[in-house]
């Protein structure tokens, strides 16, 4: 009698990963690693989904547990089966939670899930959504004083609010507006001062928070009057009195504004990430799409002839040229040893940096005017004693300008002018990007280039008056004012940093010539009436 065995199907894994308040960069590192490892990713409404957004891989699978296909909430009980019915696929799971995972309600009901169907797991603890919406709303939760902390959660139906009556003890409340308004009258019923101040913060850590200051008698009209979206914390105690000296967050200087940010989509995003730091909305808009030449042919010479050294330099005057010989690189199987030997220019700060990322030093960057004119300046003449080859490769867009070219021949050099990439205007944004564009619903705009100030009229129209332009460098300038445009902020040098430094330079400036007049509102699309500001150079 012949018995025959079954092969048990392999069991996943899961990891219970703290997503923090809603700032995807609050993440850990360990926590960052394990998402990007994910074969499926367990989330929620809020934090989890931007953590998720964030650093899991483009092709993991997404598995919503906020509700069902009905739109109703699920059950701890159905969560964790969602949980438990991903893990027995094989392979990672990570269930995203808001904030660290020992403080989200129904984490419990999920691991004894796991533990019950025989599936490891892990906790990778996050930060708090308790202690750090608090800090981030500059409102400390201790004091010399405070003699404890606690923490209510929006699960907990009937608290006893008498154990919370303390003037010296700080509450967080967690859960929305309804919860809050309870929370307050149950602890004025249970003997809590009336005019104990309290701190309610929307959307906390993000550059959407808002914090409003009330008291526990007035907070039931200041929510109704405020409209906080949300999801909402709020803190009571000693705290808060501290708020206005502390408020680091929202105090930034371009905190809440949304500006438009108008540049090539892989070229966008280290600009976004410089004004997220001011506290600023960035609205990515592509106005330029970049698309290989017609005929590549020429490229192709050319790089055979960088190869078999053919040529002495090779100059590179933006990100994208230097995007399009690495790209041909790799479809011949090359790499930056190919350079060596051969001189290499760079324009700009940016352009330096993508070479090196590349692998390759370049050996000219100009000291003044990150230009063409600016490496014109620093450029060597050609010399036929210590120059043995006398051509310059320069690999660039179709419809850039002749003055590089113009002075290197000029110097003695003989310069091979390639098209390494073709620049066309994007297709024009959403309606309502389009719209608030027109009618001021942005702060600001970031202006790169000519050509971006050209593709963005050309796409999507102009600003609006009450919008603040800020351009990179007097050309940009020139042709933004060219189509009727008036440049608030110039940018000392040509540089992104430089232009979103000079952006946050003049908002900080315009809210505290807002504070200093008595008023609360500083944002421009939030005062489009008022008189335009003076420009700022």
């Amino acid at each position: 009698m012949s018995t025959r065995t079954t092969k048990k199907k392999p069991v996943g894994s899961v990891a219970f990963v703290g997503a923090g308040p809603g700032d995807p960069d609050l993440l850990t590192v360990r926590a960052v690693d394990t998402l990007r490892r994910a074969d499926i990713v367990v989330v929620d409404q809020g934090a989890s989904r931007a953590a998720a957004a964030a650093y899991a891989p483009a092709e993991v699978e997404i598995v919503d547990a906020s509700c069902g296909q009905d739109g109703q909430p699920l059950t701890h009980a159905a969560r964790a089966k969602l949980v438990t019915n991903a893990a027995k696929k094989g392979g990672v799971v990570v269930r995203l939670m808001d904030g660290d995972p020992s403080l989200f309600h129904g984490f419990a009901e999920e691991a004894l899930a796991c533990d019950k169907n025989g599936i490891a797991f892990e906790v990778v603890p996050g930060a708090s959504t308790a202690t750090s919406v608090p800090t981030y709303a500059g409102v400390p939760l201790t004091t010399a004083k405070t003699r404890a902390v606690h923490v209510v959660s929006g699960a907990e139906a009937k608290p006893d609010w008498s154990t919370h009556i303390d003037a010296h003890t700080t509450v967080v409340v967690l859960g929305g507006a309804a919860r809050i308004v309870d929370a307050a009258a149950g602890l004025i019923g249970a003997g809590r001062a009336a005019d104990t101040a309290i701190a309610v913060t929307s959307q906390g850590s993000v550059t959407e928070q808002k914090t409003i200051v009330s008291t526990l008698e007035h907070v039931a009209k200041d929510l109704k009057g405020a409209k906080l979206p949300e999801p909402m914390l709020a803190v009571l105690g000693e705290g808060v009195d501290l708020r206005d000296r502390l408020s680091w967050f929202e105090s930034k200087p371009l905190f809440g504004w949304r500006v438009l940010v108008p540049r090539t989509k892989e070229q966008a995003a280290s600009l976004s990430e410089q004004l997220r730091r001011y506290g600023a909305v960035p609205v990515e808009v592509p106005t330029i799409s970049v698309e290989p030449p017609r005929t590549p042919q020429q490229m192709d010479r050319a790089l055979h002839g960088l190869v078999s050294g053919r040529y002495q330099w090779v100059a590179f005057t933006s990100v994208n040229a230097v995007r399009a010989i690495r790209e041909k690189f790799e479809e011949y199987g090359l790499d930056a040893r190919a350079f060596a030997g051969i001189k290499v220019a760079a324009v700009g700060e940016q352009t330096a940096a993508s070479l090196v990322a590349f692998g390759v030093k370049p050996d000219l960057v100009p000291t003044g005017d990150q230009s063409a004119a600016g490496l014109l300046e620093d450029w060597p003449a050609y010399d036929d004693v210590f120059d043995p080859i006398n051509r310059v490769f320069l690999p660039r867009a179709d419809i850039a300008t002749e003055t590089l070219v113009a002075g290197l021949i000029e110097l003695g050099w003989e310069v091979e002018d390639v098209t390494a990439y073709r620049t066309v205007r994007a297709a024009p944004p959403a309606a309502e990007i389009r719209e608030a564009i027109k009618t001021g619903g942005f702060d600001a705009v970031l202006f790169t280039s000519s050509s971006t100030v050209r593709n963005l009229i050309g796409i999507a129209g102009k600003p609006h008056a009450t919008t603040v332009v800020a351009c990179i460098g007097p050309a940009t300038a020139k042709t933004a004012e060219e189509h009727g445009l008036r440049v608030d902020v110039l940018a000392d040098k040509p540089a992104v940093a430089i232009l979103a430094e000079g952006l946050a330079d003049f908002g900080g400036a315009q809210r505290l010539a807002a504070l200093d007049a008595g008023e609360t509102v500083w944002r421009p699309s939030l005062r489009r009436g008022a008189a335009r500001r003076k420009a700022s150079k």
